[in-house]
């Protein structure tokens, strides 16, 4: 699971970073030096050791509780479901997969295993992201044109 994914969520760190990176001057051409793949990677392990728990937390007890086979089985699907993705240039969502699997061993036991409120929130949460992230995107843009 943390090999893929690395290799879906890393990848579009890095080329986000090395994006603003060129949009900003810094690098003279779209080639990734070495140096950005290492500070992402350290970034990614140092937001997952920081606020990691708390997605552990949710995902291992509150949608469901998973006995060691039922975790292994979600964790394969998620994880293979990532690696097949990122070998043919798909990015998708590293939480919606391994949350999905979670739901779905739940609701291999029984459907009413699955705390579908806390699911509830979660996909509550994911739908809203779109237009948060949009409406920041947009003042940001908007505040850096009233000051240059």
């Amino acid at each position: 699971m943390a090999f893929s994914h690395g290799s879906n969520d890393g990848q579009k760190f890095i080329g986000a970073v090395a994006l603003a990176l060129l949009l900003g001057g810094v690098l003279p051409t779209f080639d990734i030096p070495i140096w950005v793949v290492f500070l992402c990677a350290a970034i990614m392990a140092l937001g997952t050791g920081i606020g990691g728990w708390r997605i552990i937390r949710t995902l291992g007890r509150r949608i469901t509780t998973l006995k060691t086979h039922q975790g292994f089985a979600a964790e394969l699907a998620a994880a293979g479901t990532i690696t097949l993705a990122s070998a043919f240039g798909i990015p998708l969502s590293t939480t919606h997969t391994i949350s999905t699997s979670i739901m779905g061993v739940g609701a291999v036991r029984r459907t009413r295993a699955v705390r579908w409120s806390v699911t509830r929130e979660l996909v509550i949460a994911w739908l809203l992201t779109f237009p948060i992230c949009a409406a920041i995107t947009w003042t940001v843009v908007k505040l850096i044109r009233m000051l240059a």
